[in-house]
């Protein structure tokens, strides 16, 4: 290891005593440069919206960190970052997605942040979100329900764990009488 420092050490101290001062400012924004270019480059390559197309029939589940918009048929579980359902578009299963745009159909649980029925949107199912829009002419089937985190499948268990709780409540209100 001694070795390994040495090598690398040698390179710029031979740059710091010809400016010992002007080295010591050059570098650090001439390294911080190659870097910024090269993080500033993969933050901003989002890739596009993958888009199945309305002659495109899937039976399956989908599952990905970027973006879908469906404007064909999926039977099957789609997971997202951002899901638009196109108004000619069918999905026939669980939807789970921090963004939802529904214009079309879909007869399943929906489960989203944000979760947006739009003039168009046909859902026949529960939605679980955290904010939801609908606006007017939507067709809704279901429940509503929202919850501070609805994208994580151990929400609906957290349910039960509070209707245990009034019995040991229960108790205590004996003792006090």
């Amino acid at each position: 290891m001694f070795s390994k420092s040495k090598i690398n050490e040698p390179a710029p101290k031979s740059e710091d005593p010809a400016k010992p001062a002007a080295a010591d400012a050059a570098p650090k924004p001439a390294a911080p440069a190659p870097s910024s270019e090269f993080k500033a480059s993969a933050p901003k390559a989002k890739p596009p919206a993958s888009v199945l197309s309305s002659d495109l029939h899937i039976s399956g589940n989908l599952k990905t960190t970027g973006d879908i918009q469906v404007e064909g048929t999926v039977e099957g579980d789609i997971r997202a970052h951002l899901l638009t359902v196109g108004e000619n578009a069918t999905i026939r299963g669980e939807v789970i997605a921090d963004d939802v745009v529904v214009n079309g159909r879909i007869v399943g649980r929906v489960r989203g942040l944000k979760v947006r029925l739009t003039s168009t949107a046909r859902v026949e199912g529960d939605i679980i979100h955290k904010t939801i829009a609908i606006e007017s002419g939507a067709h809704f089937e279901g429940s509503v329900q929202r919850q501070d985190d609805p994208l994580s499948a151990g929400a609906k268990k957290a349910a039960p764990a509070p209707a245990a709780k009034p019995a040991p409540a229960a108790k205590p209100a004996g003792n006090g009488s």
